[in-house]
Parts: structure tokens; C-alpha cells; sequence
């Protein structure tokens, strides 16, 4: 192994260890009395989004297989997050960047790529990005990192520090230290993967959920068993939701899944936010719409118990979309029942 790549991985390495693991908090939800939720903030990683784990594990998964090496350009599909994660890293090793986008990606997102380094190529929605990055990768005889088929394998879902391991951890003097849900939205899959083998691996009584937008395929395929399902459509709540069922997606580790209405996710996003005084991004409130499901469900069945989810990134990435009233009233349209929903049951 040459010596760039030895100092490649040390400098990764070096930077998961210059900071502490990211906090879990308690909702303070009192109408739900028995059922405690939690959230792991994720938007605290230097890069700002859960997408930090993954960009990590992608780039010491494609550094250790030697995928990349000196003057290797990385080509990525990423609807953001993934993005301004993978350009991070590669500035930090020295290596060129290009994310191919939909042209719908949140204008901040794009400023931070480029902060960061990276270049931006655009495609007209999500399912073209997977066949303009292997086009663009072999053109320019780089490297196309490929979240979707490698963020399941590129994560050791034993422990080592994963999400997974750094729940249960964070949660070991609650008053319901096993969780009895863990609540997570699917992007590339990767996540739910190692959440779901984690619990397996360690023989733990906790159910994962995955919850779903809309215009994505993944509650389909899961629900038919068909992998092969297909869409034409974008998802509208970033980061999230896909026009086709990924290899990254483990559906033989996930318990139950719910999809939830774009509006629920917004109409929660920003009740949220008057919870806690922070704003976060619309896949957060997909999170939560369906932690507060199942919540309800634990509630009728007079059970108790904890429930997990995270909060994928802050909601300064959005200012221009999910946090502006006219882009919501456009794009994703009326969102007022959900709102009430939310303030008569949990308010």
C-alpha cells in the first residue's frame, strides 16, 4: 500500500476522533406520558448531516479496496447531504470531486459543495443521476463512489462506533434504556442497515421502522418484495426516498414500514421547531411523524418504552425551500391538517 494512501486513511481517522459522539435528547412531549422519544442529533458532524458517518466509511471502504488513489477524481449521486459530506472528505486527502445533482438540490447545499471544493453536475430529477455518473466517472477516468449499492457494506454494523452502537450506549441510564423502536427514513438504505443487523447482532427486543415519502419506491418494493420496482418521479423531501429500489436497501432487517404524506413531514418539521427552538430538515420530520405513529400505538396498547430517531440535519440548509412558506405552498402544497393533527394530540 503506498504511503498516500496510508496518509489518506490516518487523516479520516484522525478526523471522526477531533470531536465527541453527537447527542441523543428527550423530546418534552407530556401528552405521551409512559412513551419517551428521542432524537440523536446528527447536524453537529463537521459536515452538518448523518451523511458525515457515510462519507467516512465510503471513502476508507474505496481507499482500503484501492478504488482511489493519488490525483483519483470522485464522482458521487447525491441529492445533497452525501455531497458536502464527500467533498469534505476529499479536500481533506487531496483529491478532486464532482457531485452530479438534481437540479432541485437546496441552493445552500450546492455553497457548501463548493465550499468545500467540490464541482457540481446537474441532471433534470433524481432518476437520472445513477446513469450520468457512470457516464461522467468513465469519461474523466474517475472513480464513481456510488452511495446507493455500497453505504450497506462500507459501515462495520458490528460496532466501532456506528450510529447503532452509539444509540444503545447514549441510552444505557434512561428510564427505557433498550429501545423499543428505532425509527429511521431510507435514502441509500445504509442506515436502516446498520441499525436493524446491529439489533440482530446484539439480540436486542427493538423493533426498526423505516418511514417512506412519497415518490419513493422503497415502502413498495418492501411491502410487494419486488426489488426490481421503478419510478419515474422524484422524492420531494430531500435526502430521502428513491425512484428505485436500492442495493443498500436490507429489507430482510427492517420490521414494519410506514410511509408517510409530504405534508406530514413539513407540518412536523416545523412543529418541531416550536418544540425545541431549532429548525431542522423535512426528512427530521418524517422521522418523527412516524415515531409519533408508533407512539400512539404504544400508548392505546397502554404500553411503555422508549423510541429513537434522529435528526438528520439542520434546517439552515433549507431556508429557501422546506422553511419558506410560498416554495411549500408550491411544491409541496397544504399542509394544515397535519398541523392540527399534531397540535391537538401532542401539544
Amino acid at each position: 500500500m503506498s504511503k498516500w494512501i496510508t496518509d489518506a486513511i490516518n487523516k479520516i481517522n484522525a478526523d471522526a476522533r477531533h470531536s465527541a459522539d453527537t447527542h441523543l435528547f428527550k423530546l418534552p412531549i407530556p401528552r405521551l406520558e409512559g412513551v419517551d422519544i428521542y432524537l440523536k442529533d446528527e447536524s453537529t458532524h463537521p459536515t452538518g448531516s448523518l451523511k458525515d458517518r457515510l462519507a467516512r466509511s465510503l471513502f476508507l471502504y474505496a481507499l482500503c479496496n484501492g478504488k482511489i488513489t493519488q490525483g483519483t477524481t470522485v464522482v458521487e449521486a447525491s441529492s445533497g447531504s452525501t455531497a458536502v459530506s464527500e467533498a469534505y472528505f476529499a479536500r481533506m486527502i487531496g483529491v478532486p470531486f464532482i457531485a452530479v445533482l438534481p437540479k432541485s438540490t437546496a441552493r445552500s447545499k450546492i455553497r457548501l459543495i463548493e465550499f468545500y471544493g467540490g464541482q457540481t453536475h446537474f441532471v433534470d430529477s433524481a432518476p437520472q443521476m445513477h446513469d450520468a455518473s457512470v457516464a461522467l466517472a468513465e469519461q474523466i477516468g474517475g472513480y464513481f463512489m456510488d452511495q446507493f449499492t455500497y453505504a450497506e457494506r462500507a459501515t462495520d454494523w458490528r460496532g466501532n462506533n456506528n450510529i447503532a452502537e452509539s444509540v444503545f450506549t447514549q441510552m444505557a441510564y434512561e428510564p427505557h434504556p433498550v429501545p423499543a423502536h428505532l425509527v429511521m427514513s431510507a435514502g441509500t438504505g445504509g442506515t436502516s442497515a446498520t441499525l436493524g443487523r446491529y439489533i440482530r447482532y446484539k439480540g436486542y427486543d427493538t423493533q426498526l421502522t423505516v418511514v417512506d415519502p412519497e415518490n419513493s419506491v422503497f415502502y413498495d418494493g418492501y411491502m410487494t418484495g419486488d426489488c426490481n420496482l421503478r419510478s419515474d418521479k422524484s422524492s420531494r423531501i430531500e435526502g430521502i426516498g428513491r425512484p428505485k429500489v436500492e442495493h443498500s436497501f436490507q429489507p430482510g432487517v427492517i420490521d414494519a414500514m410506514i410511509r408517510v404524506p409530504d405534508a406530514a413531514s413539513i407540518a412536523t418539521m416545523l412543529w418541531l421547531e416550536k418544540l425545541i427552538g431549532r429548525k431542522t430538515g423535512s426528512s427530521t420530520g418524517t422521522n418523527l411523524w412516524g415515531a409519533l405513529q408508533i407512539a400512539q400505538d404504544m400508548r392505546q396498547a397502554k404500553r411503555e418504552g422508549s423510541i429513537v430517531t434522529l435528526l438528520c440535519d439542520s434546517g439552515d440548509r433549507y431556508l429557501d425551500t422546506y422553511h419558506n412558506p410560498e416554495w411549500v405552498r408550491d411544491c409541496i402544497g397544504d399542509y394544515q391538517d397535519f398541523d392540527v393533527v399534531l397540535e391537538e394530540t401532542y401539544s
